[in-house]
């Protein structure tokens, strides 16, 4: 049996530079024997998750006269066995190559599954896919409708209302025609996995959004008031940038921009639908956009959900080892954009609450941008304690990131997804106290009065629709 032979040849590494195989296996030491034949059956146990760990870290592609067998109990014995001891022969240089990597991804495995043990790892065997049983979670757009009248609406399609969630097993319990109300979103409804409403006239005509519940989160967070100026940094497709003109009641200004004009198109179709009249598309490169220009000197408020490698999306396979495994040298392109990102929007003047989201659970493009900002800026912002009854927090890897918020299927029955809040320690110099301390207050209405005193003798002027 391959394993078995990887197993005896690790243990021949490791137990005798100079000791014969056969010997070793064979011999009279019954202790080795033993500890070989422990070996191979916790290598067998962990299969799975070993196999998942030395794709993520590209071992065998960085060191191709590898074997797959001998590099799965290598790996074993380095992550969760007795680690790769004394000299180890010629396995020991190997292993200290890439040693940091393996351990980085072995974290990051169990920050997808929520658990902090390996033995965690195990558990589940065939079930389904956490992912396969996350709810269907849908907004109810406040700017065409109410929480209310959606409900109504669903129980007289032979819906059954079960009332506000009060744990996750509330919502782990949902069958069939069943719904709920969010515990922590007011305005967020949850169904069944699987429910199906695209078809449905509500979200055909704008009243609905289908959003998951950890999208939800960097728009409520910001919680911008109604006359604010706000920035979406990176706004396509759109969802969050409606969630913003809906706490706003339509009310201040959004400015939202991205690069992709296919995915803008799609953006203003979907806040057309929703009834925004806020907002102001451009099809334009954030990092350009000049922090003193004067149209944003008002802008409180930052939504950044960057572009990220969307290892947190439902619909990628994150479990399957294969092409899809994500680059070293993509997730460094990534994060450094995220990381230019965040510190540029950090400089606009006025700012006061910023908001970083990713759809992403790889620690450099969470943890690791957040902690850079603060860096350059330790004086001026502060991560800002956030719903402090969130189970599932951002990694410890600096003082404060425990502030952060992750979400997963295992822990929160979302997407994954990582959400940190940024606040001003200070207000900044350059604006002045009396317009920071009132930013719900916009320039345009004395001039819209004016006009309607000019005009009051001809027809009255014609009013968006909110």
């Amino acid at each position: 049996m391959a394993l078995y032979a990887a197993a005896a040849a690790v243990l021949a590494g490791v137990e005798s530079r100079q000791g014969s195989l056969k010997g070793l296996v064979y011999g009279s030491s019954f202790q080795n024997v033993k500890q070989l034949y422990a070996l191979v059956c916790e290598t067998q146990r962990y299969s799975a998750v070993l196999d998942a760990v030395i794709a993520s870290a590209g071992l065998l592609r960085a060191e191709k006269k590898l074997r797959p067998h001998l590099a799965k109990v290598l790996v074993y014995e380095l992550l969760m066995g007795r680690g790769i001891k004394g000299r180890g022969g010629r396995w020991k240089p190997l292993l200290d190559r890439h040693q940091a990597r393996l351990k980085a991804e072995l974290a990051r495995l169990k920050v997808r599954r929520g658990v902090s043990q390996n033995e965690d790892l195990l558990e589940g065997g065939s079930k389904p896919g956490p992912a396969s049983q996350v709810p269907r979670f849908v907004r109810v757009n406040t700017l065409k409708t109410c929480s209310e009248d959606a409900v109504d609406y669903f129980k007289r399609q032979g819906f059954s209302y079960q009332g506000r969630a009060s744990s996750l097993e509330d919502i782990r319990a949902l069958k069939g025609k069943c719904f709920l109300l969010d515990s922590l979103l007011p305005e967020l409804l949850v169904f069944p996995a699987r429910t199906d409403l695209h078809e449905h006239p509500l979200y055909q005509a704008g009243h609905l959004i289908l959003q998951d519940k950890a999208s939800s989160l960097p728009a409520m967070l910001l919680a911008p008031p109604p006359g604010s100026h706000v920035i979406d940094a990176c706004a396509a497709p759109g969802n969050k940038t409606s969630h913003l003109a809906a706490l706003l009641k339509n009310q201040g200004k959004i400015f939202a921009f991205d690069l992709d004009a296919k995915r803008l198109a799609s953006t203003a179709t979907l806040l057309a639908r929703a009834g925004v009249s806020c907002c102001e598309l451009a099809e334009r490169d954030f990092l350009e956009v000049s922090p003193s220009d004067q149209r944003y000197r008002r802008v409180q408020y930052i939504l950044l959900d960057p572009s990220c490698s969307g290892s947190g999306m439902l619909t990628r396979q994150l479990e399957e080892p294969g092409p899809g495994v994500l680059s070293q040298e993509r997730l460094r392109a990534l994060a450094a954009f995220q990381q230019r990102a965040l510190s540029h929007a950090l400089t606009f003047p006025a700012l006061r609450r910023l908001v970083y989201s990713t759809c992403s659970l790889y620690q450099e493009e969470n943890e690791d941008v957040v902690q850079a900002a603060l860096q350059r800026s330790p004086a001026a912002f502060r991560l800002a304690p956030v719903l402090p009854s969130w189970p599932h927090r951002g990694l410890g890897t600096f003082p404060g990131a425990e502030h952060c918020l992750r979400a997963s299927p295992e822990t929160t029955l979302t997407g994954g997804f990582f959400v940190a809040v940024l606040e001003r320690v200070e207000v900044p110099s350059s604006v002045s106290q009396a317009e920071a301390s009132a930013p719900e207050v916009t320039p345009n209405p004395a001039p819209k009065r004016k006009k309607r005193r000019r005009k009051a003798t001809a027809a009255p002027s014609s009013q968006p629709d909110m």
